[in-house]
C-alpha cells in the first residue's frame, strides 16, 4: 500500500538479512501501523514489522507493501491481477521520514513474543528475504502488506494465539470493510463498487478483516497469547512515533455521483422532449452509448479476463451488458434496429426490478445510470406508449 518508485538494492537486503539471522535476548518485535493518507493508495493505511536489536544498534522495518512503478506494462499487469509486490527493508528512521512528509501518524506496538517464537519469526522473515521469495502476487483481500504480517505471527506463535470472539450479526462484508475508508471519496467508492464483483460481498470475519492495516491493529490489540497458563495481550499499548490527525475530507454533494447522475437524467429527459432533429438526437445517443459501451467492455474484461478474484462474478454486467455495444454499432451505421434497443430496455428494466435480491450490493449511482440507458433505449425502441419515441 505504500508507493515506492525504486526497489531496494540486493546488497542492503543481504546485510539486513545477516543482522536478523541471530536474534539476541534484547531483540524486540513491533507491529507498525501507519495512518490514512489522502492519495488513493494510502486511504487504507499501512502495516509493517519492526525488529529492534539494541546490542547491534539495529532498528529495521520490514515492509511487504512495495511495488515498482517502472515495471514493464505496469497498468496492464495491475488490471490483469498479475502485478508483483515485494518485501522491502528500511532503517526505521528513514521509514518514519517518508511518513513525516506525508503527515501520517505512525504507531508502534511491541509484540509479546517469547524467544522461541521470535526465532521462528526471524527465520520466516529471512525466508521471505530470499531472492526467489522476495516478490509475491498481490491480492487486496487475501495477500497484502497486512495479511503477510498476520500470517507470520500465526506461524510463529501457533495455537497459543487466540483471536477474540465476534458476534455473527455484526460481521461485515469485504465491500463494507473498504467502503468505510472510501466514503469520504464518493467517486472513488463509485469506481471501486463498479469493478468489484459479487465475491466482494462475502462476509469478512475478524481474521479476514486484517487485510486492512488499521483493522488488523484493532483485531490484534484484542487478541491474546497463552503464557504460563495465563492469557496476556498479544500487543502492548501503542507508542506514538509520529502524531498526526487523520485527514478529514469535506463532503461535496453537488459533485457527488448521485447528484450528477440525477441531473443527467433530467437533462436527457428535457432534450428528448424538446429536440426534434433526428441528427442531433443521434449524436447525443452515440455519445451516451459510447460511454456505456466502454463500461460494458470493462465488465467483460473484469468478469472473464482478469486474475483478480474479487472482480469476478460482477453482476453489473447485467445493466452494462454486451447488447449495448450492438446498439452503438447500429447508431453509428444509422440503422433503426429496434429489436436490439428493446433487448437493452427489457434487461435494464429487469435489473431495476430485481437488483435488491441479487447477491451483490449496488451503488446508488448504478441505478441512476441504469435509468439513463433505460430512457434512451426506450426512445430508440419506438414503443407506441412512449411519448419520447423517435418517429418520422
Amino acid at each position: 500500500m505504500k508507493r515506492i518508485f525504486l526497489i531496494c538494492l540486493i546488497v542492503s537486503i543481504v546485510s539486513f538479512n545477516q543482522v536478523l539471522s541471530q536474534p539476541s535476548n534484547d531483540t524486540i518485535a513491533y507491529l507498525i501501523t501507519c495512518g490514512q493518507g489522502t492519495e488513493t493508495y494510502s486511504i487504507y493505511g499501512h502495516s509493517a514489522l519492526r525488529i529492534a536489536i539494541a546490542a547491534k544498534h539495529s532498528d529495521i522495518v520490514y515492509n511487504w507493501g512495495v511495488f515498482d512503478y517502472n515495471t514493464k506494462n505496469f497498468v496492464w499487469k495491475f488490471a490483469k491481477g498479475r502485478l508483483d509486490y515485494m518485501l522491502d527493508t528500511e532503517i526505521t528512521k528513514g521509514f518514519l521520514q517518508s511518513y513525516f512528509f506525508e503527515q501520517r501518524y505512525v504507531y508502534s506496538q511491541r509484540i509479546n513474543i517469547d524467544s522461541k517464537e521470535l526465532r521462528k519469526l526471524t527465520e520466516l522473515i529471512n525466508e521471505n528475504l530470499r531472492p526467489e521469495n522476495i516478490k509475491y502476487r498481490y491480492d487486496f483481500f487475501y495477500d497484502d502488506c497486512s495479511t503477510r504480517i498476520r500470517d507470520l505471527l500465526e506461524k510463529s506463535i501457533g495455537e497459543k494465539l487466540k483471536y477474540p470472539p465476534q458476534e455473527i450479526s455484526k460481521v461485515p462484508t469485504f465491500r463494507e470493510m473498504v467502503a468505510k475508508y472510501q466514503n469520504p471519496y464518493p467517486w472513488l467508492k463509485f469506481g471501486v463498487d463498479l469493478i468489484m464483483g459479487s465475491t466482494s460481498d462475502k462476509k469478512a470475519h475478524l481474521r479476514d478483516q486484517m487485510f486492512l492495516p488499521i483493522d488488523m491493529r484493532n483485531g490484534l490489540s484484542k487478541s491474546l497469547v497463552l503464557r504460563s497458563d495465563k492469557m496476556i495481550p498479544l500487543l502492548q499499548n501503542p507508542e506514538i512515533l509520529l502524531d498526526f490527525n487523520t485527514p478529514r475530507v469535506k463532503q461535496k454533494f453537488l459533485i457527488s455521483p448521485p447528484f450528477v447522475f440525477t441531473l443527467l437524467i433530467i437533462v436527457i429527459l428535457i432534450l428528448a422532449a424538446l429536440t426534434k432533429s433526428r441528427k442531433i438526437i443521434r449524436i447525443i445517443d452515440i455519445i451516451i452509448y459510447s460511454v456505456f459501451s466502454i463500461l460494458s467492455i470493462l465488465m467483460i474484461f473484469f468478469n472473464f479476463f482478469t486474475d483478480h478474484q474479487q472482480m469476478k462474478w460482477n453482476l453489473n454486467i447485467i445493466w452494462l451488458n454486451p447488447f449495448i455495444l450492438v446498439c452503438l454499432l447500429m447508431l453509428i451505421l444509422n440503422k433503426t434496429a429496434e429489436i436490439w434497443f428493446r433487448i437493452v430496455f427489457y434487461i435494464s428494466a429487469a435489473f431495476l426490478a430485481i437488483h435488491f435480491v441479487l447477491p451483490q450490493e449496488f451503488n446508488i449511482g448504478f441505478l441512476l445510470l441504469d435509468i439513463v440507458i433505460l430512457i434512451r433505449s426506450s426512445v430508440r425502441s419506438e414503443f407506441d406508449w412512449n411519448p419520447l419515441s423517435i418517429k418520422e
